[in-house]
């Protein structure tokens, strides 16, 4: 239970649910073995009660009545619940939260993967409107190496049955988790999946090495060789090139993304997502850098924010201090900067 809450709350939610009601219904992670991820490590997963539950959503109604137009459901993967369970538990809340239009909810693949079309479509009809799901990768060696625990196959089938029991769809990408051997299988097979699976939002994440992960020993061991900035969005573009048939949303909504504005609608979108790309890889070696480093320190938030003198300025201190000492590279210091951000 939060310190400043009558209610138990999790630690993270997506960056769209920010002004959601949270409501915790599993703790932690089930399978809490991907190697990239540092949030549940150390911590067991344990299931909480219907009543448990229900008894949460009547504090919270007596404290936010009227407040929330959305609500998100922690943590992890509270989709592993019982059918039955979940129904009741969106049943009450609908009941005490009727002001809320949308509720969401986190999920892996091999979870939903293992769930018919009909237990989902009865999950809807409780309430349920909205799935997140960690695609990641299509790539099937990328998956195993950071042991994700779900095939391409598994991330497909679970995404079309949530497609078609009528809940929208979120699919999460991690540019970069192919690292410098396998970004191209990366690019193109993720695509192919998404290009499978259609989802309503794709919401792009970049690759945050964080440290006392799995994927960081590998890192200091040699074994993972990471993707710079400028390599990254290569990647990128190269998946949104492949990308065909889709009518979904492409949402670049976490600051760790080095190109935030390259969103929009799919398909009419994708020829100008690829043209602000483009302009990136077309400036000059020291204007990437540059921009590079805005946007790790803050001070840009898009290309167009280079030519703003006044926020230039502070940066190009910085990338000159950086240049003068000589045994630091800009990519070593956004990496490090990369740490630090949430």
């Amino acid at each position: 239970m939060s310190m400043s809450s009558p209610y138990e709350i999790g630690p993270i939610r997506p960056p769209s649910e920010a002004r959601s009601l949270l409501l915790r219904l599993t703790r932690n992670c089930p399978w809490n073995r991907c190697e990239f991820c540092p949030v549940y490590k150390n911590r067991k997963f344990s299931r909480r009660s219907v009543d448990e539950i229900k008894r949460d959503i009547d504090a919270a109604a007596q404290v936010h009545a009227g407040m929330f137009k959305t609500a998100f459901l922690q943590d992890a993967n509270s989709i592993v619940m019982k059918t039955d369970d979940l129904v009741e538990v969106l049943e009450h809340l609908g009941a005490r939260f009727p002001e809320i239009e949308r509720v969401t909810i986190y999920g892996r693949a091999a979870t939903v993967a293992r769930k018919s079309v009909e237990e989902l479509a009865r999950l809807r009809e409780a309430g349920l409107t909205r799935l997140h799901l960690g695609l990641e990768s299509g790539y099937g060696p990328v998956l195993e190496y950071v042991k994700k625990g779900a095939t391409p196959e598994q991330i497909i089938e679970a995404g079309r049955k949530v497609k078609q029991s009528g809940i929208s769809l979120s699919e999460y990408v991690l540019l970069g988790l192919g690292g410098r051997k396998w970004w191209r299988e990366h690019a193109r097979a993720t695509a192919e999946a998404l290009n499978s699976i259609d989802p309503d939002y794709v919401r792009v994440r970049t690759l945050r090495v964080v440290r006392g992960t799995p994927l960081w020993d590998k890192l200091q061991s040699g074994r993972f060789a990471r993707l710079s900035d400028e390599e990254i969005v290569r990647e990128e573009r190269l998946m949104i090139d492949r990308l065909e048939g889709m009518s979904g949303y492409f949402a670049s909504d976490h600051s760790l993304n080095l190109l935030m504005q390259v969103r929009g609608r799919l398909p009419d979108a994708k020829e100008d997502m690829l043209k602000t790309i483009d302009r990136y890889l077309g400036l000059a070696e020291r204007e990437k850098r540059l921009f590079e480093l805005g946007r790790r320190l803050h001070v840009f938030h898009n290309l167009a924010d280079l030519r703003d003198e006044s926020r230039r300025a502070g940066v190009e201190q910085v990338l000159a201090e950086i240049e003068a000492d000589g045994d630091t590279s800009v990519d070593e210091v956004t990496f490090e900067l990369m740490g630090r951000m949430l």
